[in-house]
């Protein structure tokens, strides 16, 4: 495998790496063009990705018979556990295996999840998810750190280039999100899981046909080096390690009991690595990685209420959402909670991050602090709109659809302020040899946040096993009111205090 590998991602390299990096990097207009093909690459992945996410709380609750708190409950699991590895799958690429390959192993490794799902959902179920799990872990971090290589340190276009490939990540987001669920619905999960799989192995095909114009971009850091032939060992090891750790998470997985010890241990032992790597750095780097822990700590609470859209909303939109849209298009309401989102990204995306260059050559774009604050803000006015459909429902406890989508207008806007953003500031703050393990731990926050997200939609389902669609409608929508407040008082503070943040930043924008 390792063999295999080099061979096909090493290609394109030569012996003067700084120069064709500084090539790269020296691009002319907005963009630059390796940015595309990650771009493509990326969107490929995330339908899989989100076809999957898609699909998970439905599926289990129609066709393996969990009832809706359990079925919140392994879903906040299962996407905690998704994210938790790609911190694991950052530090492996960071020291062992180089971003390529990286990504390689990992879209190796959902292709053969998907595909196990697609053979037999039911009884293959955590099987298969346990190898998307990994498989994400190795792929989703490292990808996104190469797109902030292809930038200078100070290069003010980069949050442009990051909204640009969110863009990418959210076409791919809307296709999966929509088809995958409304396939599995109306005609075969196993043709819906069996979609996942193909779209992954185009994702893969898409970045080895283009790896090339990459340059010394993702190689591993023992590449060039006297120890690349002794260290090779270690590659074999971290695939070897993958293999024998399906099982266990697939046990991790299945049991939700589990779930708590694992992240009682993972988030703190993360945490006490990253300060062992702060002594090796200067006072200046050190309080640039502290400003990135801050906006780590609050990302937790923002996916911990906007991954409601996985949880609880979806569940929502199955009991309580009609299916006409703009009173005349008949649509499925599960298909819209998870596409809608992404249409709107993929509208705004560009266009605020075309903004943010014209903020930015007039001196006025607001601090990534602000933005931050203003995704809370934006994310509180949406919970209240999701709160306010209870005020649309006719006596069945069936409410608008048009309502519950401008919600997902207001909260796109929120995202946008956000995740984009947090990617990209990742970049910035990391020292160069810790961007990997930085954006895992950006990742690992949104693991916190999933399992976060599963605690609360298990705590607004009706306790009522039969409770009636109207029930379920006030149980929910008074949990959405909840986080709406929540995430007004987080926005305050974050926006309070932005001048300590902005200090700690220094010269990082």
């Amino acid at each position: 495998m390792s063999q295999i590998l080099d061979a096909e991602l090493t290609a394109g390299t030569t012996s003067n790496g700084n120069s064709e990096l500084d090539k790269i990097q020296n691009f002319q207009g907005k963009y630059p063009k390796q940015l595309w093909y990650l771009f493509f690459s990326e969107m490929w992945e995330r339908f899989s990705f989100y076809g999957m996410r898609g699909m998970l709380v439905v599926f289990m609750v129609s066709q393996l018979g969990m009832n809706e708190g359990v079925a919140n409950l392994q879903y906040g699991a299962t996407q905690a556990f998704v994210y938790a590895f790609t911190f694991i799958g950052g530090l492996f690429a960071d020291k062992i295996l180089g971003f390529r390959k990286s990504l390689f192993w990992g879209g190796l490794l959902m292709i053969t999840g998907s595909l196990i799902l697609a053979i037999d959902p039911k009884n293959f179920f955590f099987l298969g998810l346990s190898f998307n799990i990994i498989g994400t872990g190795f792929f989703k971090p490292n990808i996104s750190t190469m797109v902030g290589t292809l930038y200078k340190e100070n290069d003010s276009r980069r949050d442009a280039g990051f909204s640009l490939f969110y863009s990418g990540i959210n076409i791919g987001a809307l296709l999966g999100g929509y088809l995958c669920v409304s396939i599995g619905q109306s005609y075969s999960w196993n043709i819906a899981f069996g979609l996942a799989a193909v779209v992954m192995t185009i994702s893969l095909l898409t970045f080895l046909f283009t790896q090339k114009t990459l340059g010394p971009i993702g190689h591993s850091p023992f590449k060039g080096t006297s120890d690349e032939a002794t260290k090779k060992w270690y590659d074999y090891a971290v695939y070897a390690g993958t293999l024998v750790a399906i099982p266990v998470i697939m046990t991790l997985v299945a049991k939700t009991e589990y779930t708590n010890w694992f992240m009682a241990i993972v988030g703190p032992a993360a945490l006490l690595y990253i300060f062992y790597e702060m002594t090796k750095y200067s006072a200046a780097e050190v309080k640039k990685l502290f400003a990135a822990l801050i906006f780590i700590l609050f990302s937790v609470l923002f996916w911990a209420f906007f991954e409601q859209s996985g949880g609880s909303l979806s569940l929502f939109a199955a009991n309580n959402l009609d299916n006409k849209l703009l009173g005349m298009l008949e649509v499925n309401p599960n298909g819209v909670n998870n596409a809608a989102n992404s249409l709107f990204v993929i509208i705004f995306a560009p266009l605020l991050g075309l903004v943010w260059i014209w903020l930015s050559k007039r001196r006025q774009e607001p601090n990534t602090v602000i933005k931050f604050g203003l995704g809370f803000l934006f994310l509180a006015m949406a919970f209240y709109v999701f709160f306010a459909t209870r005020f649309f429902a006719n006596v069945a406890g069936m409410t608008s659809l048009d309502v519950f989508t401008v919600a997902y207008l207001i909260i796109t806007f929120g995202e946008l302020c956000l995740s984009p953003i947090g990617l990209s500031i990742m970049t910035k703050l990391a020292p160069k040899p810790l961007q990997g393990v930085m954006m895992g731990m950006w990742f690992l926050a949104s693991a916190y946040g999933q399992y976060v997200a599963g605690l609360l939609g298990a705590g607004m389902t009706s306790p009522n096993p039969e409770a009636t669609a109207a029930e379920k409608l006030i149980s929910y929508t008074d949990g959405y009111q909840q986080l709406a407040i929540y995430a007004l008082i987080a926005g305050v503070v974050l926006i309070a205090i932005s001048p300590l943040v902005r200090k700690l930043m220094m010269e990082v924008k």
